[in-house]
């Protein structure tokens, strides 16, 4: 088994062509970039907030109180 010949290149090409069509890969592709875009986007703006969290020497963080549950 050794690597792939052009041969083998030309027949995935041709079965991609026939299943997706001329019009539906650029249109994959278009999907894919803006999901990277808005990934990219999210990504600085997460980096953005935790940059801007500030917090005062005098803050204290309690904890979450427990919910007063039935017993048996």
């Amino acid at each position: 088994m050794g690597t792939f010949s052009i041969w083998h290149w030309l027949i995935v090409l041709v079965v991609v062509l026939l299943l997706f069509g001329r019009g539906k890969i650029p249109e994959l592709m278009g999907d894919m970039a803006k999901g990277i875009k808005s990934f990219k986007k999210g990504m600085s703006d997460d980096d953005e907030e935790t940059k801007t969290v500030e917090h005062r020497a005098d803050e204290t963080v309690s904890a979450p109180k427990e919910k007063a549950g039935k017993t048996s």
